[in-house]
């Protein structure tokens, strides 16, 4: 209140000397406000950010002079959005495309975060410094536009002042929806949402988590007023009920603050939304530290919700597990470079640097100081990591970049800038601050991040947030992780988004929190609200038979759905378990663990074959046969991985061909090699009229017999391929992702072919198993493919009768089965003599009958 007393007396004296008709000439009364930072050029660009956080306060006796207010405490986030206003500039005067010809300046204020300093901070930027301005009354201000100010009072008060003269004020932070109004602040713009939006996603974000009875706390002012009144009524909207609502003031009497806390500590609610200004939040978390306020889940405003200041080990007690909506994080090209070049050689005699400087780094330039460290003004900035030389979490400072930008394309469009007439800037001494306001109503812009810049017809941007979860990182520092976003520019429904991120809640739990009036209804029981009392406070009806409840707080029984089965007490719908084989559980596996033992096996094998390729038993063996027989082995081997893993649309497709194609491939190389034997021993027989069996003619058989096989599995994929099949009928309890064959036709067509091949080996093999070499191959190809015909005999009833994954895995063993017989039983044999008996390898040993 005092605040706005002593601003009025201000705006009275200003007006009376400003905007005086009948005199000729301006003259300024008290001394000028100078500003903390500035730089001349042809438009000016007014500043004010908070850019101290404490003010004297001086007696104000109505009899003497008010002594002159003295801000202290220099609030680093602040002139880090100060040197980004700066920053911003200077990158425009850089540029060639932008105000070419034209220069533009800054004058930086502080407005201590108080609506006094602040209509101090608006005097200086209206009337300049000097005394006598030797200008008409009607001249224009020295700015041609006011970015600020850091909070909505503020610039409340700031707007009384140019909104009289129609000079756009841009602000990066002040929210409050009241500065909506284009009849009262014809002249506001911002870079930041209106809390209209805030406020509402605050009450979409509490019902979300299904907190039906709240605390609330707030900034006594325009920021916190205006907020939680909207807030409130959207709650009320939302079935959410307020069990307090308290405010609170950096200015007000330090026991209100204590009693506030008090007054949250008493209450039920487990979840307190604090709708609180920057200044505010700081006094409120040490009173909650001296009075030991844990367990709550902190729901805080944009204003304070990323403040790196709050987020250190001595709050992380308390604050672990915060969520709130914040400006959405993007990246300033440049700008950390420019901050680091930040030094009080810059201006040596400018009093803000030299103090930013000792605050930094903790030193002092006046040597007179005991225990202070004295300054020399070439530390190293870019040792220090602070709020200032932080630029991981821009957000509101590119709401500052967005405003400056802003003003540049307005005043480029007003300037008939880059036209193909004339490309320069048309300069006019006389332009109305109106026009400006005109312009930066109908600016549309993109920046170099892709991020768009307009303002809709009450001066605002879009509404779009990003829901922070303050968590700790391995480290043990709290960071801020977005987990969800809000969009009012969207469908009710599709406005409030969770991406799935997991969420750390109140003191770092990882279980929800839960704030409700009445106890939650037990499982199987609905609530029904008790007449006289708010919604939130109810008792607990019983579901009907067939009914579950959803949650804790449904109102009405619902029966689940098709996916989902009920626990055993019937208080919510869960998942059904998702059941394939994966290479995660035990069965999977082992069976990875022998396909890949095959695959090894069979490379070894193949190996000594290589090794002894030119002995007579390799030579005896058909080599080019058995290397190929081997190579086919192995991919039988490696086909079962397909099996193993959840089902997709490749694998289904993959897996029943590749078994069929490589099976195939080995069946064939097997017949080759049997009717090698069969032919070779008739060849040796007197009157003997039938062929050799050239190598020629055995390629042709094993290519055309699994060509075959191609061609079977190409019509299976086009015709009716495999798909990823979803089956929940089988059981209720489970949800079985299995492939659907597609073509049981092709199935069994691919199945039957292999079968085919196995056969004629068999009976091929039999007929010739008593030839009298006394190393006849023909013996062991029939042992190879008793048991190949006997684990795929038995094979079909298990795999029609084996349920969810054990269909797949009893499908994996016939393979893995069927394979480790095929190379046990044709090649064991020949490794025995190559590497333990090698004086049989011999021509004459291979020739010997038995």
């Amino acid at each position: 209140m005092l605040d706005r007393l002593c601003a009025m007396l201000l705006f009275v004296i200003f007006v009376g000397a400003f905007g005086a008709e009948n005199t000729e000439y301006c003259e300024m009364l008290g001394d000028p406000v100078f500003p903390l930072l500035s730089m001349d050029g042809d438009i000016t660009i007014g500043g004010a950010f908070s850019i101290h956080s404490q003010i004297s306060k001086p007696s104000l006796s109505f009899t003497d002079v008010p002594e002159a207010l003295t801000c202290s405490r220099i609030h680093l986030r602040e002139f880090h959005f100060a040197q980004t206003m700066m920053f911003a500039i200077q990158e425009i005067n850089n540029s060639s495309s932008l105000l070419p010809n034209i220069s533009i300046g800054y004058k930086v204020f502080d407005s201590c975060g108080s609506t006094l300093t602040s209509t101090q901070a608006v005097m200086g930027l209206l009337n300049g410094q000097e005394r006598t301005s030797g200008k008409t009354c009607s001249s224009q201000s020295s700015v041609h536009a006011i970015i600020g100010a850091s909070d909505s009072s503020s610039t409340i008060v700031m707007l009384q002042s140019s909104g009289i003269f129609q000079i756009p004020v841009i602000s990066h932070t002040a929210t409050c929806a009241c500065l909506s109004n284009r009849k009262e602040y014809p002249s506001f713009f911002r870079t930041i949402p209106s809390d209209y939006y805030q406020s509402r996603a605050v009450a979409k974000l509490v019902k979300h988590f299904g907190w039906k009875w709240v605390g609330a706390v707030r900034s006594d002012n325009d920021y916190g007023n205006n907020g939680m009144a909207t807030f409130i009524t959207a709650a009320h909207q939302e079935g959410v009920c307020i069990e307090y609502s308290e405010a609170i003031s950096s200015t007000g009497p330090s026991g209100n603050v204590a009693k506030v806390v008090r007054v949250i500590k008493s209450g039920t609610a487990r979840v307190l939304v604090a709708f609180i200004a920057q200044g505010d939040i700081d006094i409120l978390v040490e009173e909650a530290l001296k009075q030991n306020l844990t367990g709550l889940q902190w729901v805080g405003s944009e204003s304070w919700i990323t403040a790196g200041r709050l987020a250190t080990k001595r709050h992380s007690g308390i604050l672990t597990g915060t969520l709130g909506f914040a400006i959405r994080k993007t990246k300033i090209t440049g700008l950390k470079g420019f901050l680091l070049q930040v030094n009080p050689g810059q201006d040596p005699h400018n009093n803000l640097l030299r103090e930013f400087w000792e605050a930094t780094f903790g030193c002092s330039f006046q040597s007179s100081l005991h225990g202070q460290t004295l300054c020399s003004g070439s530390e190293i900035l870019e040792d220090i990591n602070n709020t200032f030389t932080d630029v991981s979490e821009l957000r509101i400072s590119s709401n500052v970049y967005k405003a400056v930008y802003a003003v540049a394309h307005a005043m480029h469009n007003m300037l008939k800038c880059g036209d193909a007439m004339n490309p320069q800037c048309i300069w006019k001494d006389d332009f109305e601050p109106k026009q400006v306001v005109k312009h930066l109503q109908s600016v549309n812009l993109t920046l170099q991040s892709g991020e768009s810049v307009y303002f809709d017809r009450n001066g605002d941007p879009a509404a779009t947030y990003e829901l922070v979860n303050w968590q700790r990182n391995p480290a043990g520092d709290t960071v801020f992780v977005a987990v969800g976003s809000y969009d009012a520019s969207l469908p009710n429904e599709k406005q409030f988004i969770m991406n799935g991120i997991n969420i750390t809640w109140a003191a770092g739990s990882i279980k929800r929190p839960v704030s409700v009036c009445s106890e939650s209804c037990p499982p199987g029981f609905r609530q029904a609200v008790i007449k006289g009392k708010p919604i939130c406070c109810f008792s607990c009806i019983a579901c009907a038979a067939g009914e579950i409840t959803k949650s804790n707080y449904s109102a009405e029984c619902s029966p689940c759905p098709l996916e989902y089965w009920s626990n055993e007490d019937h208080s919510q719908c869960v998942p059904k378990v998702i059941e394939f084989l994966s290479y995660g559980e035990t069965m999977g596996a082992l069976l990875t663990a022998f396909s890949l033992f095959g695959t090894m096996l069979t490379l070894v094998v193949l190996c000594v074959f290589f090794r002894f390729r030119h002995t007579p038993l390799v030579k005896a063996s058909n080599s080019e046969l058995s290397f190929l027989l081997l190579f086919s082995l192995t991919l039988c081997f490696l086909c079962s991985l397909t099996f193993i893993g959840q089902p997709t649309v490749v694998s289904c497709m993959l897996r029943h061909t590749a078994f069929g194609i490589t099976f195939a491939l080995c069946m064939s190389c097997i017949l080759a090699k049997t009717i090698a034997v069969v032919m070779a021993f008739k060849a040796t027989r007197p009157n003997n009229t039938l062929p050799q069996c050239s190598a020629v003619l055995q390629r042709t058989n094993v290519l055309s017999c699994t060509l075959l096989q191609v061609l079977v599995c190409v019509l299976w994929l086009t015709l009716a391929p495999p798909f990823p099949y979803t089956n929940t009928a089988h059981t209720t309890e489970r949800i079985i992702l299995e492939c659907n064959v597609g073509s049981p036709i092709g199935f069994w067509a691919v199945l039957g072919y292999i079968g085919l091949l196995a056969v004629m080996c068999f009976i091929l093999a039999f007929l010739a198993r008593k030839l009298p070499d006394n190393f006849n191959e023909a013996k062991f190809i029939t042992f190879s493919m008793l048991i190949f015909c006997a684990v795929w005999v038995t094979f079909i009833p298990a795999y029609v009768s084996s349920p969810g994954k054990f269909t797949v895995a009893v499908e994996i063993f016939a393979i893995l089965a069927s394979s480790f017989g095929l190379l046990f039983c044709i090649f064991a044999p020949k490794c025995y003599i190559l590497l333990l008996r090698p004086e049989r390898n011999t021509k004459k040993e291979m020739m010997r009958k038995n």
